[in-house]
C-alpha cells in the first residue's frame, strides 16, 4: 500500500498544474500570433492553411472533432469564415466556444474595419455586412489583435497571466520594430498604381499607399470572363498599372493573362503564414510580401 501511495504521489508530482489551453485557429496569421504570445503554453490547432480561400472551407469532421475539444477558438469574424464555422461550433457542441462565449475570440473585434457597406445586396457579390475581413494585411492590426489576444489567454488562463502579458510585450516591440522597417523598406511604393485579382488589399494599401486602379473580378468573389479580361485590359491601356496582385490561393490565369498583354509582372503575395515558401511565421509574412512587391517595382 505504502509503494502504491509513493507511485502515485511521484504520478502527480509529475504531471503540470493544469492542462495547456486548447487553441483552434481558424487562420494561419492568428495560430502564428498564438504561438508568438503562448509559446508552448497552448496546445494549437489551425483548421485552414496559407494556401486555401478562406472563404471557401469545408467544416469538416475533423474540424468539428477538434472544435469540440478547444477552450479558445481565434478567428477572423466580421463574417469572413461565415460559410462554415457557425455549422462547426453548432456540430461541435462545445459550450465554451459559442458565439459570445469566454473562449470565442472574434480578431476583427479589435481592430477599426474599412468598407462597411451602407446596402446588403447579393447582386453586389461577395460583400461582408461588417466591413472588409481582410485586415491582416496590415501589419499594424496585426499589433491591436495582439494586445486583445494577449488578455483573452490570460483571462482563460490566470496562472499563466503574466507569461502571457511578458511575451506580448516582447512581441510589441519586435513587431514595432518590424512595422518601421517595412514600411522605410516599402517607400517607394507609395502612389504607385495596381491592378488585383481579387478585393483583398485595401488594408495593405492603405498602410503602404498603393493605389488600386481595378480588380480582375467584376463583382467580390465572381470570376472574371473573358469580356470582362478585356474589358480590364482596356481600362490598364488607359490607365497603366506598375503589377497586378493576387493572393497564393488564388487562380493565377486572370492575372497571368493581363501581364502578359499589358507587359506588367504578375505580383503572387502570401497573403497569410504559409501562403508562399518563405511566409513561414508573421515576420517572414511581411518580409516576403515587401520584398516581392519593391522587386516587381525594380526597373
Amino acid at each position: 500500500m505504502r509503494t502504491v501511495i509513493i507511485m502515485l504521489a511521484a504520478l502527480l508530482y509529475a504531471l503540470p498544474a493544469h492542462a495547456a489551453l486548447k487553441v483552434f485557429a481558424c487562420e494561419p496569421e492568428w495560430g502564428a500570433l498564438a504561438t508568438e504570445l503562448a509559446g508552448d503554453r497552448v496546445e494549437l490547432y489551425v483548421a485552414t492553411t496559407g494556401r486555401q480561400d478562406p472563404h471557401q472551407i469545408q467544416a469538416r469532421p475533423s474540424l468539428i472533432a477538434k472544435a469540440r475539444q478547444a477552450d479558445l477558438l481565434v478567428c477572423t469574424g466580421a463574417e469572413l469564415e461565415i460559410g462554415w464555422l457557425p455549422m462547426v461550433q453548432r456540430q461541435a457542441g462545445n459550450p465554451r466556444i459559442q458565439p459570445g462565449a469566454p473562449g470565442d475570440f472574434q480578431a476583427a473585434s479589435a481592430v477599426r474595419l474599412l468598407e462597411i457597406p451602407t446596402v446588403l445586396d447579393r447582386a453586389n457579390g461577395d460583400v461582408h455586412a461588417s466591413g472588409n475581413p481582410h485586415f491582416q494585411t496590415d501589419p499594424r492590426n496585426i499589433g491591436l489583435v495582439a494586445a486583445a489576444l494577449a488578455q483573452k489567454l490570460a483571462a482563460l488562463d490566470a496562472p499563466n497571466g503574466a507569461f502571457y502579458a511578458a511575451r506580448a510585450r516582447d512581441f510589441a516591440t519586435r513587431w514595432n520594430a518590424a512595422i518601421a522597417r517595412w514600411a522605410g523598406a516599402a517607400a517607394a511604393l507609395k502612389d504607385q498604381p495596381v491592378a488585383v485579382s481579387h478585393h483583398s488589399w485595401t488594408y495593405l494599401f492603405t498602410w503602404l499607399g498603393l493605389r488600386e486602379v481595378i480588380a480582375l473580378e467584376p463583382k467580390p468573389g465572381v470570376p472574371p470572363s473573358s469580356g470582362y479580361l478585356a474589358q480590364v485590359l482596356a481600362t490598364v491601356a488607359a490607365q497603366p498599372v506598375k503589377m497586378v496582385i493576387r493572393a497564393a490561393y488564388e487562380d493565377p490565369k486572370p492575372s497571368e493573362f493581363l501581364a502578359e498583354r499589358a507587359r506588367i509582372p504578375a505580383v503572387e503575395l502570401p497573403f497569410t503564414v504559409g501562403g508562399t515558401d518563405e511566409a513561414i511565421d508573421l515576420f517572414a509574412l511581411f518580409d516576403d510580401t515587401i520584398a516581392r512587391l519593391t522587386k516587381a517595382l525594380a526597373p
